[in-house]
């Protein structure tokens, strides 16, 4: 029997030393093989780049970098790069929470939703803290979780977004299954002037506000678990289904 084939992604870039954290992680489960975009392609969701062609470098065995978006990689990845369907993808690692609403904007996160789009076992691992990063404990979780995804496997159409927080082993308070939260930014755009006193603006920072409760990602993080989330590809409101269907007589 062959051993297990590991695509690993991200959206920080080839060179980020998450990803080559999680490759070195993920190698004595199965050969793992790096298929990720050649810079930074933080927050750029789900997309995929249709408005020019995209080029495969191979930079060294098993490490190949592409001038596109995470998903771009997946998608090229599963279907030129590799030789068969991976058994798993891992997304990662990221420098900073994909918590909450994060999840809408995360190439980390989107790249695992195209894995699973393809029927393949997906996780997306980040790390939650700040500067410096160490991420020797997120790579041993990240071990632990694909050895389990490996073996049992995961629901149909769902991936597993991960944040861990960024302490010592010792200081982990184990493994809390969350939904997510949500996030509100409070004076998140910044207004500025350049020197000609022209208007311009700037997204990020602010003030950030949670809420969902106990029991979602955000909490969880804070109290010091390691948040695993399942996402499902269904976007469908079913409560809302039900309340069109017998509120709104067409």
């Amino acid at each position: 029997m062959s051993q297990p084939l590991i695509l690993v992604t991200n959206d920080d870039g080839v060179h980020a030393p998450g990803i080559r954290a999680l490759f070195a992680a993920v190698q004595s489960l199965g050969r793992a093989v790096i298929v990720a975009p050649e810079r930074d392609n933080s927050a750029v969701s789900h997309s995929l780049t249709m408005n020019r062609p995209l080029r495969v470098h191979e930079l060294e065995p098993d490490i190949h970098t592409i001038d596109g978006t995470p998903t771009d990689c997946v998608t090229i990845g599963m279907n030129k790069v590799l030789d068969r369907r991976p058994d798993l993808l891992v997304s990662g690692i990221n420098p900073g929470p994909n918590l909450g609403d994060d999840i809408s904007y995360s190439g980390t996160v989107s790249a695992a939703i195209e894995g699973t789009m393809y029927g393949v076992p997906s996780l997306a691992f980040s790390l939650a803290g700040a500067p410096p990063w160490d991420f020797e404990v997120a790579a041993g979780v990240a071990w632990k979780l694909a050895a389990m995804a490996l073996e049992f496997g995961l629901p149909d159409d769902t991936l597993l977004n991960v944040n861990v927080p960024q302490r010592a082993a010792g200081e982990i308070r184990g493994i809390c299954f969350t939904r997510q939260g949500r996030r509100i930014y409070r004076d998140a755009i910044q207004e500025i002037r350049d020197p000609w006193g022209r208007r311009y603006y700037w997204i990020g920072g602010g003030t950030v506000h949670w809420s969902g409760g106990n029991n979602t990602d955000e909490s969880a993080v804070r109290r010091g678990c390691i948040s695993v989330t399942p996402i499902q590809l269904d976007l469908t409101n079913h409560e809302g289904l039900d309340f069109l269907e017998n509120k709104w007589k067409m």
